[in-house]
């Protein structure tokens, strides 16, 4: 099988979509789906379902897609390797951001980066701390960035900024001109929090937990996968939530959103690098950038 061919595999399998995945290579969908076949019938596996116009993954195909990514990001870390010998002046740079970092964070240090080096280009993606780990730990992202802490042994940690955590509630709520004292107010809320595996989600866990508080006691009314959807959700009424204040901040100043009285820690923003893969020298070079802020 060639790279060509792992490359167009992969590409349908992330989009069960033949046409779709052809308009993203740039081929035609007669020779996406050539490809296709070519290997299936080359080591007589199925790798998909046609069901109807929709094609899905067969388990064949959902444990290839596994090694077909793991051999593409070995090829693009033999092809950095390269790329590093001609200096800074080309090459790209693969991250991933959970959703606060990426979001808020880390676009101003890309474009300092892009500042320094244009030849170099910069793909993102976000999700949240678990997602940002596996995408490291697969190779996929020469460079993740995520809040607060993270037990993963391969992943080397580097802490790269601070955030301050804010606890904010609808502007009618009681907390906001009497913070809550007992721990059975905290529990009571009502809360709107991030989804289990986002870094938010974890510390606001930690810190409940630290004051004798099960999470999973806390009245949660609504988990959400998004930053913006929670702000959206506190300013309708829906209920309290800790988060970043970066998130919050100018719906804090327009009105829309109180700050609760209520002193909660700092946070890190961590840097993570698989300590077993090569760090190429942008990868390098844009951690170096990152620590000075």
């Amino acid at each position: 099988m060639t790279l060509e061919q792992l490359r167009i595999f992969v590409a349908v399998a992330e989009r069960e979509h033949l046409t779709r995945a052809a308009e993203a290579l740039n081929l035609t969908p007669s020779a996406t789906s050539a490809a296709v076949a070519a290997l299936e019938a080359r080591h007589a596996t199925r790798l998909f379902d046609r069901v109807g116009r929709r094609i899905a993954l067969t388990e064949a195909g959902r444990l290839f897609l596994v090694e077909a990514r793991a051999v593409l990001a070995q090829a693009a870390a033999a092809e950095q390797v390269l790329l590093d010998l001609a200096g800074l002046e080309r090459g790209r740079l693969e991250l991933a951001g959970s959703q606060t970092v990426g979001n808020y964070w880390l676009p101003g240090v890309i474009a300092r980066f892009r500042a320094l080096y244009p030849g170099i280009t910069v793909r993102v993606e976000i999700g949240n701390t678990d997602f940002v780990a596996g995408r490291v730990q697969e190779g996929a992202a020469d460079l993740g960035f995520v809040e607060g802490e993270l037990d993963e042994p391969a992943l080397a940690k580097q802490a790269v900024a601070r955030d301050e955590m804010v606890l904010v509630a609808p502007v009618t709520h009681p907390w906001t001109w009497r913070p809550p004292r007992a721990v059975e107010e905290l529990k009571a809320g009502p809360w709107v929090l991030r989804e289990t595996g986002s870094g938010t989600r974890a510390m606001l866990e930690a810190f409940v937990g630290a004051r004798g508080l099960a999470p999973e006691t806390l009245n949660v009314v609504l988990e959400y996968p998004s930053n913006e959807a929670i702000r959206v959700a506190v300013e309708a009424g829906s209920g309290v939530t800790v988060i970043s204040r970066r998130v919050v901040d100018g719906a804090i100043r327009a009105g829309t959103l109180a700050l609760v009285d209520y002193a909660l820690p700092a946070r890190e923003f961590l840097a993570l690098r698989h300590k077993e893969r090569y760090t190429t020298r942008a990868a390098q070079a844009f951690l170096a950038l990152a620590g000075q802020e």
